[in-house]
């Protein structure tokens, strides 16, 4: 039997087949999919559980998401600030307000038991794997690739060899220190890549092994 909220939003469908869906119910599921998340782990999750805590049918959130992958990247993200590379027309103060907004979300206290119950399905699941990259990953990438792209143009950097390799670093190490270490993720621990190791290896430009002295 179709449950009301499912009757509701079926009513909403126009005649070119487009749904006027009700955003007011995507909140709602959002929440409910990071409260069991953080309570039971990603495997144990599932689309039913997340449409029962909600109080909605699965088709409503079928409608939405492709499935329970999607709709836990996209709660998450739902927490996280908007991912505009920052522009204060210097390397130094860039990547200082990187960190600024890291500092701004500390303390969260969803963040650490949900990420590290994604960080463990990652391997596992080609599906959430496939959302993390494109959703989480993929833009904090471009960030910090248009960070490096634009202190290049002002002469501040040379270009940086292997960008793709150096904007691949914050990400890798924060995995690495929630699956290996499974320690929580800080503004510390963000800022000290960005200062210790992401700055001084910009700065120092690149380096060729075929000039290295033979002792």
């Amino acid at each position: 039997m179709t449950s009301p909220e499912e009757r509701d939003e079926t009513a909403g469908v126009d005649r070119h087949g487009g749904r006027h869906l009700d955003a007011s119910r995507d909140a709602a599921l959002r929440d409910a999919a990071l409260r069991l998340l953080a309570q039971i782990g990603y495997d144990r999750l599932t689309v039913d559980a997340i449409a029962t805590s909600a109080g909605a049918g699965k088709a409503t959130i079928y409608r939405r998401w492709s499935g329970k992958a999607e709709l836990v990247v996209d709660a998450l993200l739902c927490h996280k600030p908007d991912l505009v590379a920052p522009d204060t027309g210097a390397l130094r103060g860039d990547l200082a307000e990187l960190a600024r907004r890291a500092r701004a979300h500390d303390g969260e206290p969803l963040d650490t038991s949900v990420m590290v119950g994604l960080a463990s399905a990652l391997p596992r699941d080609p599906d959430l794997r496939a959302a993390f990259e494109e959703r989480l990953v993929e833009p904090h990438r471009r960030v910090l690739a248009t960070v490096f792209e634009r202190a290049v143009a002002r002469g501040e950097i040379a270009p940086v060899a292997n960008l793709d390799l150096v904007v691949s670093l914050i990400p890798a190490l924060v995995l690495y220190r929630l699956l290996a270490q499974t320690h929580e993720i800080d503004s510390g621990f963000v800022e000290s890549i960005i200062q210790d190791v992401i700055l001084p290896l910009v700065l120092a430009g690149p380096v060729s092994l075929r000039s290295t002295p033979t002792p």
